[in-house]
C-alpha cells in the first residue's frame, strides 16, 4: 500500500505517470521476528542498518519503513545510518495535529502499542493518547500476526476492531492510529467508529527530504 500510494499519488506533484524512483529491500519477516520475540531491538536495528547500506549502494537519498513495530529500534540506527529516515509516528502526529485531533487511540501489534513510539511522537505535538486494554492488545496482536499478515481477512476481525475503536471513542478518543501495515486492509474511514490515521499511506505522502 505504501509503494502503491507513492506511485499513484506522485503524479499530482511530479506530473502524469511520474513518481520518485523507489528501491525496496526487506529481509524475511521471520528474521526480524526472531529478534523481536527476544526483545533484542539492537539486533533489529542492525538489520535495518544492513538494509540502509544496501539502499545507499543503489543510490537512495533517504529511507522510509512502513512497518511501525520496528521503529522501536530506530534509536539504535539513526546515529549510524548512512542515510536519513522519515519517522512514521512523527508523520502521523503531524497530520493529526494539522487536522485538529486531540486524543488518539493507538492500535497495532502488542510490541508497538506497549512501546513509546507513538506516545513520544504524539506528546511532542501536544496530543494525548490511549492504548487498548491488555486483553484487547492481545487479541488485536493475534489477529494481525495469525490472520492479516497471512492474507486471512475475516468479518469477525473487522467487527472486533470496530468494538475496540467504539469503546475508545466513548472513552474520549477522537481518532485512531492504524499503527500496523496490515490494519488498513480491513479498517478505514468507511467502517471505523473513529476517523482513521493510516500510518502506511501517511508515510508515503510525507513531504520531507524530497518525499511525496
Amino acid at each position: 500500500m505504501c509503494y502503491r500510494t507513492i506511485c499513484i499519488e506522485g503524479a499530482a506533484i511530479l506530473g502524469p505517470h511520474a513518481h520518485p524512483e523507489v528501491t525496496v529491500h526487506t529481509f524475511s519477516m521471520a528474521d526480524y521476528m526472531a529478534y523481536i520475540y527476544r526483545g533484542d531491538w539492537a539486533g533489529v536495528g542492525d538489520m535495518m542498518l544492513h538494509s540502509a547500506q544496501k539502499l545507499k549502494g543503489v543510490g537512495a537519498d533517504f529511507l522510509i519503513c512502513p512497518d511501525n513495530t520496528i521503529y522501536q529500534a530506530l534509536p539504535h540506527v539513526v546515529q549510524r545510518s548512512p542515510l536519513p529516515w522519515l519517522h512514521i509516528a512523527e508523520e502521523v502526529a503531524s497530520v493529526a495535529f494539522a487536522r485538529g485531533f486531540k486524543c488518539l487511540a493507538i492500535s497495532g501489534t502488542r510490541w508497538l502499542v506497549d512501546s513509546t513510539v507513538y506516545p513520544d511522537a504524539l506528546t511532542a505535538r501536544g496530543l494525548t493518547y490511549m492504548r487498548p486494554t491488555p486483553e484487547e492488545r492481545d487479541e488485536i496482536n493475534r489477529i494481525i500476526m495469525n490472520e492479516l499478515v497471512c492474507g486471512v481477512f475475516k468479518a469477525e476481525a473487522g467487527a472486533y476492531f470496530q468494538r475496540v475503536y467504539a469503546r475508545m471513542k466513548d472513552a474520549g478518543c477522537d481518532a485512531v492510529v492504524l499503527g500496523c501495515t496490515e490494519i488498513p486492509l480491513i479498517m478505514n474511514d468507511a467502517n471505523s467508529p473513529l476517523p482513521t490515521l493510516d500510518s502506511t499511506r501517511l508515510l508515503a505522502r510525507a513531504r520531507r527530504c524530497g518525499a511525496l
